[in-house]
Formats: C-alpha cells, structure tokens, sequence
C-alpha cells in the first residue's frame, strides 16, 4: 500500500506542476472505490480532473497555492452513475400529480388518489395549454382497495377533460371513459400486439386500465405537443432531481424520436451539467440517423453521447405483466390459473432485433423481469454472436428480478452484464412475497450474490421515474433488502456496503465503458465527486437511507449543493 501510494504522488508530481486554480479537499473521509488506494486524506483537482491522492501533507507540496476545501468530517466520494433510469421521464414526472404512496407521497387510496387529482386540476404545474390531467405513480399493490382505479373512479374526479393515471412501474395505466373515447379505444378494440386492454366482468367494455403497449399506444395519442422551451424546461427538472442525488452521469433509457431529438438540443444549448447517456427504442434507432451521427459513441459532446440501444422484453412483475416460466402466485384478477404475463415480441422477432442491433455495432440493453424474458435475452445473444463471431459487445440485462440460478452462468459465458434492481426489496418486496411470486421466489428477487459468486460484477439501478432516483435508497436495498413491514427479503443475497457502492460507482463506469475515466477516485479521471453527510461504509448499516447527499460535483464544478437546515 505504501509503495503504490508513492508510486501515486510520484506519477502526480511528474505530471503536473503548482497550480493556483487548484482544489484540495481534507478533512473528512475520502472513500476512493479504488482496491489500490481505499482511502486517502487529501485529493486535488486541476482542470476538472483528478491530479493528486494521498496524505494532506503530500497534497500540499503537490499544489501549495490550491484552494482548500475543509470537508468538516463528511465524506468525499465519486459521483453516482445511474445504470438505468429515464431521465427525461423524470422530467414528466416533475409536471404530474405526485400519486405515489408513502413514503414518497399520500397516494395510499382511490379516494387518496381522487383528492389528490382534483386538488391537482385546481392548481395545475402543467404548462398553459396541457389538455389532459395526468397522475404519476400510483400502486395497486400499496392501495387500501388492493386494486387498480377504473375508469368510473376516474370519472367520479371529471368527465370533460381526459384523466391518465399512471403506475408506478410505467408499465399500466388508468384512464376515464374521455381518455378512452379520445384514445380510440372502446368494447370492440382488439388488445393489441404485446398489451392488453383489461375488461369489465363478463363483458368486452374496457375498464380502463390498460396494460404495456396499449398503454403507450394510448398515452402516445393523449400526450399533448409541447414547445422546445417547455421541452427543455421538463428536461431540466429531471435533471435538478438526478443531482439533487449525487448523479454525475444520467441514463435516458428507451429514448423516443422527439427526446433524440431534444437532447442534442439541451447539450448544444448548455443546459446539461451532468452526462447523459441516451440508448433510444431499439426499433426507433434503426430507422434513426441519430445513429451515424456525432452524438453516437463512447465520447461526450457538451456532456450528451447515445450509447446503444434498449429493447423492452416484457413487462413489471408488481403489475403482473412481467413474463415468467411458473405462473403468478395470485394470478390477476379475470386469469387463468397458469397466467404467467406475457411478452412483448415474439422469439424471432427478438432474436432479428438483437442481431441487427449487433450487425451495427450497438451495445444493447434489454429489460427482462421475467424468467422467460431473460431466457429469450440468452437465446437472442447466443443467435446475434454466432452471426457476428468478431463483434465482442456487452449486452445488458435490466431489472433480472426473477433471474434463476442457472441463468447466471449463462448470462457469464455470454458477458451479458447484469443491471438488478434490489430497490424491489424495499417498495415491492412483501408484494412479491404474498401476491406475486410467493415465499421462495421472492427471496431470491435480483440475486446480487449469485451474481457476485460466479465472479460478476453487476450495477444496481433506481428505474427513476419508476422511484426517485434516491442513491440512498439504492445503496440501502442492496445492502439490507429490508421490506417495508420491515421483512429481510433473501438475506443471503445481501451484500456489502463497499459492494452495493461499487454497484452505483465503478461497476457501473465499466457497464458504459467508461471505468478509465469515471467511477472512482484516482488520478486521471474525472473529478465527479459527491459530498455525503456519513460515511456508507462506517455507518450503521442499517441506517445508509439516513445519509443526505450535500453536495454533487461535476468534472470539478459543483452542481448541487443542499441547502443548510435552518
């Protein structure tokens, strides 16, 4: 340790000399997430990189003109790196009622939500002209009711204005009968490919909840056009909540064709302060000159790159649409007892899918929930390197929440990187537990150990706008997986604090491909740091949700700052 902490300053010294625009931070603990060098007392910062670790001391005489940052004990870390999120879809949730249940919000009932609604229609966030009401995040699972809103809860709120209730997972919605006749959708609309229309008992009537793609084909119809500036705006409010939690880099997950077109947009204008990543629809990129253009690839221009492509396999496990090999524990409501969800393309259409993604070049994520879905992800990859045996990508699996144990060898010998989503343990983990999976299925949700037992690394991810992008949260759920009534979910698959960090830190730099320059603190990369109030490998574990994220630093520059308690 010794010698490489010489070899440190040493390289530092070489490399650059005293520079009065400088920044040392000492004080509080420096957490590098780098196995070389675990610690230091000082770092310094030039030009937005990070020119020195090690002793104070040694700092000083590295830069003695540098402005000292005293860290007042709290501790120094690299920035957060979202592994999967929808940062723009932050942005919707930003102009939505906030019908999320506690402890994010007091969506806890249909009458709840309705209050809610019309206090909303009262003293609307939208913008002037936004001709539809629209709640965000409400969960049948967390609901008194224990069902979805229909379209006569919705009607009870208004009848002259289309209402869209969406739910927490993104994956289903509620709409009023004016949102189902706007949408088209009435007793004779056939569920479309990859989606369903739920039904009132014994009849064809729409109830109005809709499921995967008739959602999204109905909420494609019903969302209003809005100006670049309102655009942007939305953009930007995304962005504020991602700093606000200590993210440096930013993932926008499935990108539509207006937001390809609105990022490149927000980066020329400098309204991005943090990276964005963007891996557009993967059927929208093949037909996207986005694709061959300067935006695309592994380098950043005015903090904005596309890095490959995302496909959507099947749905949510909480909405019960997610595709599984052995049917739900409690089968929805109007099922058959084997219903097992359901997926969104059929094999072949996947594995063509996959491969032209490959043809191009393209590093792929895919959102597989279920264990049928991940296991048509394995047999798309293994067709799309047999096509491309010189092509070495890394794919990636998002969400694996039912990912098997015998999965995780395939998922190894392919290189398919696992993005899991512990945060499930916390928000939907006695739901899994006692309505979706059952008790052996459940514990086993987004298996971080297996993964970490066959000697993978894996990212651990919040889905925001699905739940705030709440780092601590993340931190937490991977290291404790504690329920909301308090339950232990899987104790075997907990991990340790330093891992559940390295999830939301290097091993997600190496996820993008960017662990030479992000994810830890080593001199060379990039400064983007983050200022916590604890230290998450110090603190009693069990209390990591507590720690508060006071500042975000950006390539040196500081984005966020908490504003002191008064």
């Amino acid at each position: 340790m010794k010698l490489h902490l010489a070899l440190s300053v040493l390289t530092a010294l070489t490399a650059s000399s005293a520079n009065a625009a400088d920044t040392l931070y000492a004080g509080g603990p420096i957490v590098t997430v780098n196995d070389r060098q675990p610690d230091a007392e000082a770092i310094v910062v030039r030009d937005g990189r990070i020119a020195f670790v090690g002793s104070r001391q040694a700092a000083l005489r590295f830069s003695p003109k540098a402005q000292q940052i005293d860290l007042h004990g709290h501790t120094l870390a690299p920035g957060f790196i979202d592994a999967h999120g929808h940062v723009s879809g932050v942005g919707l949730q930003a102009l939505s009622a906030n019908l999320l249940p506690a402890p994010d919000g007091e969506g806890n009932s249909i009458p709840a939500l309705q209050k809610i609604m019309r206090e909303f229609r009262a003293h609307p966030t939208t913008p002037e002209g936004y001709k539809v009401l629209i709640g965000f995040g409400y969960d049948d699972s967390q609901l008194a009711e224990q069902r979805h809103p229909t379209r006569q809860d919705l009607d009870a709120i208004a009848t002259d204005i289309p209402i869209i209730l969406m739910h927490q997972s993104g994956h289903l919605g509620a709409y009023n009968s004016k949102a189902l006749e706007m949408a088209g959708i009435t007793a004779d609309t056939p569920n479309p490919p990859g989606g369903v229309i739920r039904r009132e008992p014994g009849s064809t009537v729409p109830d109005g909840v809709l499921e995967e793609s008739a959602h999204n084909l109905a909420l494609a119809k019903l969302m209003p056009a809005m100006t670049a500036e309102q655009s942007l705006a939305m953009l930007e409010a995304g962005q504020a909540l991602y700093m606000k939690y200590g993210y440096t880099t930013a993932q926008d997950g499935k990108s539509d064709a207006g937001t390809l077109q609105l990022l490149p947009m927000a980066a020329k204008a400098g309204k991005l302060k943090i990276d964005v990543v963007s891996y557009p629809d993967i059927e929208v990129a093949l037909q996207n000159p986005a694709m061959q253009g300067p935006f695309y690839g592994l380098n950043y221009t005015d903090h904005y790159r596309i890095g490959g492509v995302k496909i959507s396999l099947d749905g949510s496990p909480q909405g019960k649409t997610a595709w599984l090999t052995k049917p739900y524990y409690k089968v929805p409501e109007g099922e058959k007892p084997d219903y097992a969800g359901y997926p969104a393309f059929p094999n072949a259409k996947v594995d063509d899918l996959i491969t032209q993604a490959w043809g191009h070049g393209w590093q792929v994520l895919a959102h597989a929930n279920g264990d049928a879905a991940i296991d048509q992800l394995i047999h798309a990859v293994s067709a799309a390197e047999a096509s491309y045996p010189d092509k070495h990508l890394v794919p990636v699996l998002i969400h694996g929440q039912t990912l098997r144990k015998d999965q995780v060898g395939e998922l190894r010998r392919l290189g398919i990187f696992p993005s899991l989503f512990p945060m499930h343990t916390y928000y939907w983990g006695d739901w899994h537990r006692d309505s979706v999976l059952g008790p052996e299925r459940a514990e086993n949700i987004s298996p971080t150990q297996w993964v970490l037992d066959a000697g993978m690394m894996f990212t651990s991810h919040h889905d925001a706008p699905v739940v705030f992008p709440d780092s601590m949260r993340v931190l937490d759920a991977t290291v404790n997986r504690v329920t909301r009534s308090g339950r232990v979910l899987g104790p075997e698959q907990r991990v340790s604090p330093l891992i559940a960090l390295k999830a939301i830190t290097l091993w997600a730099a190496r996820q993008y491909g960017e662990e030479s320059s992000k994810g830890s603190i080593e001199v060379g990369k990039r400064a983007d740091l983050v200022l916590l109030s604890d230290n998450p490998l110090s603190i009693e574990r069990s209390q990591l949700h507590t720690i508060k994220v006071l500042q975000t630093i950006k390539d040196g520059e500081v984005v966020y700052e908490a504003k002191p308690n008064p």
